[in-house]
């Protein structure tokens, strides 16, 4: 299962990255670029639903990114820094079956192949941050209503 969802996640990386330089959002466009790749079925599924969660849902996640990246506007940051990011905070917000330290770790060790010297400490700083926040706002759920 690791393995795969690795796969899946560098694979939706490469199309996000793709269609950020080019601009484009079009899922299908996202969809065909997938499927150019002849991944595997459990690869090419995991990587079609990280890579239209995060087309379906980049005004939420590039928001949280850019409020949590101190000093930094998320429109200088590397594409592939970015889009990794994307990923990761897709994954801790949408997907309550990958713990936030799994998509926090993945995210760094995909930045350490793919992104600069620096790229995995910048992205564990943001990714921390957002966890830490997620992680409050979900045991701020978990507590019992008050009795008034």
């Amino acid at each position: 299962m690791k393995k795969i969802r690795r796969k899946g996640r560098i694979a939706a990386l490469s199309v996000c990255y793709q269609m950020d330089i080019r601009n484009i959002t079009s899922e299908q466009t996202a969809l065909k670029a997938l499927e150019d790749m002849h991944l595997d079925k459990e690869v090419h599924l995991f990587a079609e639903m990280l890579t239209e969660g995060v087309l379906k849902n980049r005004a939420l996640i590039d928001e949280l990114i850019s409020k949590y990246s101190i000093n930094w506007d998320i429109s200088r940051m590397g594409y592939i820094d970015r889009n990794i990011l994307r990923i990761a905070v897709y994954e801790m917000i949408y997907l309550p079956d990958v713990p936030h330290a799994v998509a926090i770790d993945e995210a760094i060790e995909i930045a350490k192949i793919y992104g600069s010297l620096d790229s995995g400490k910048f992205i564990n700083g943001i990714l921390d941050r957002i966890g830490k926040k997620l992680s409050c706002e979900k045991n701020m759920e978990d507590l019992p209503a008050s009795g008034k």
